[in-house]
């Protein structure tokens, strides 16, 4: 191995992250990325600063070859699977073209309620000859149409995605450069990540903006609510899209470098791994049933905002117990 490889080795023995490392030796992540990526090499006062951090000789650092770390420890015998840099590569294209289709989806999704806000809408001010039945029927029907629509994108999407499920539960070692690349791409992405984040929730606030205000301004016209409703949707689906695909691809450089949900720490807890799916099931089926026997989808909607609040607080628990145990 090179020092590269060695400094990632060590850095992932420890635990650490490269902002970890980095801020016990009084540099830059960049510095520890640029090491790492073997595109500039750490001057001598960081290798014996590195040397005492890792408990190894600075022989083992310095020297190309194989060489023996003086607390080495016998071979478990296991090994970890290994990450290629086209395998990297190949995941990256697949999980921007897998980010978009879900994005879609769940915009579609979104809209679903809309044509049956309208349907409302126009029956309720005497535009449409239909009764309130037939226009909830008309609009049902349209809806569950909206919702098939959506199916296409999203199951063959979640299909195909199968082939990447190992990045999310098994520990793994990148091969030597994978590791700078993907944090080169995850850095120049960040920025796309802020805007998409920050226009999707002004996209939101603006709908909700436009329900309020209407409701100010005539809280017992049920035709305009109505409407107003189907125009929040739209606002908010439009913020789902971009919230969405921005999160996926952000989400995928998180899998590539083992960090946030996805270190390793994470991957071996196996009580977040068996509640999360079972809570978003358990929730689904809540807003669908709730949704569809009040017909109120305008209110509905509040159960995801709920649900993710309560699930982030289920994740601090379990991960907080899992350190502990």
């Amino acid at each position: 191995m090179i020092l590269a490889e060695k400094i990632i080795d060590e850095r992932k023995k420890n635990g650490w992250s490269q902002e970890d490392l980095a801020d016990k030796l009084g540099v830059s992540r960049q510095s520890v990325s640029k090491w790492e990526g073997a595109q500039s090499v750490p001057d001598l006062q960081r290798i014996l600063e590195m040397s005492e951090l890792f408990g190894v000789s600075t022989d083992y650092l310095l020297k190309d070859e194989e060489t023996n770390r003086t607390d080495d420890i016998e071979d478990s015998g296991t090994t970890s699977r290994k990450l290629s840099m086209e395998e990297a590569n190949e995941f990256l294209d697949h999980n921007k073209v897998f980010a978009k289709k879900i994005a879609v989806g769940s915009m579609i999704c979104t809209l679903c309620p809309v044509p049956l806000m309208i349907l409302m809408a126009f029956q309720n001010a005497g535009k449409i000859g239909l009764t309130e039945d037939q226009t909830g029927a008309i609009g049902i029907a349209v809806l569950l149409a909206i919702v098939a629509l959506a199916l296409v994108f999203i199951i063959p999407a979640a299909m195909n995605a199968s082939k990447w499920e190992w990045l999310e539960n098994e520990v793994f070692d990148p091969e030597y450069g994978v590791e700078g690349m993907v944090r080169s791409r995850s850095d120049k992405y960040g920025k796309s990540f802020v805007n998409s984040i920050t226009f999707g929730t002004v996209s939101i606030l603006l709908g909700v903006i436009a329900l309020i205000t209407g409701a100010a301004i005539d809280e017992k016209n049920e035709p305009l609510l109505m409407g107003l409703t189907g125009v929040m949707l739209v606002f908010i689906a439009v913020g789902v899209l971009l919230i969405v695909n921005a999160g996926i691809i952000k989400d995928g450089f998180s899998k590539l470098l083992q960090e946030e949900s996805y270190s390793r720490t994470e991957k071996t807890n196996k009580a977040l791994k068996t509640v999360a799916p079972v809570f978003w099931m358990i929730v689904t089926a809540g807003y669908l049933l709730w949704s569809f026997l009040t017909n109120d989808w305008h209110i509905t909607w509040i159960v995801w905002p709920v649900a993710g609040v309560i699930y982030g607080a289920i994740s601090v628990i379990l991960r907080n117990t899992h350190k502990d145990s």
